[in-house]
């Protein structure tokens, strides 16, 4: 069977990320725990997903995202400072939980959630990047496509679960 919409798909990879000359392995999925996901769903990027379309198990894959059609070029407008207040709990700030390098969840004025890496703790504000961690990135992908098949109303169930627990965007 071949990838199409709908179609459960198991696939291994390796992203690697940077450019022809000097790459760094940014995440692996194996044989032992796949990326398995229903295609055509909206919760892959669209050019991951244009190329391996029409695969089929056994096939290997081999390609390069560009950051436009990945998570888009680094934005420097993205990269904000809050005010310290906002993030007291009982009029404390915690410290210990908001520190250089930590990954906080937020919503905007829109109710929208996002994550933002904390970047810099100052006196009275918290300097956040708002940017998808690759943004910027040339993602490169290589692997192997696994299995191909119409899924079952669990493995339905538990993705739906999966996507109703998060952001479901493997930040």
């Amino acid at each position: 069977m071949r990838i199409s919409k709908n179609k459960f798909v198991s696939v291994t990879y390796d992203l690697n990320v940077g450019n022809e000359n000097e790459q760094e392995l940014m995440e692996r999925a194996t044989k032992e725990r796949p990326l398995q996901f229903i295609y055509g769903t909206g919760n892959m990027l669209p050019a991951f997903e244009e190329n391996i379309r029409e695969l089929e198990p056994g096939a290997k894959f081999d390609f390069t995202i560009i950051p436009e059609d990945a998570y888009g070029e680094y934005a420097e407008d993205h990269v904000v400072e809050l005010p310290k207040h906002i993030f007291e709990v009982n009029g404390k700030f915690d410290d210990e939980y908001i520190r250089e390098g930590v990954t906080l969840p937020m919503m905007n004025s829109e109710g929208e959630r996002m994550n933002g890496s904390v970047l810099e703790v100052k006196e009275e504000v918290i300097v956040m990047d708002f940017n998808h961690p690759l943004a910027g990135e040339t993602l490169h992908f290589s692997g192997e496509v696994l299995d191909v098949h119409e899924p079952t109303e669990e493995e339905i169930a538990a993705m739906n679960s999966a996507m109703a627990g998060g952001c479901g965007c493997g930040e």
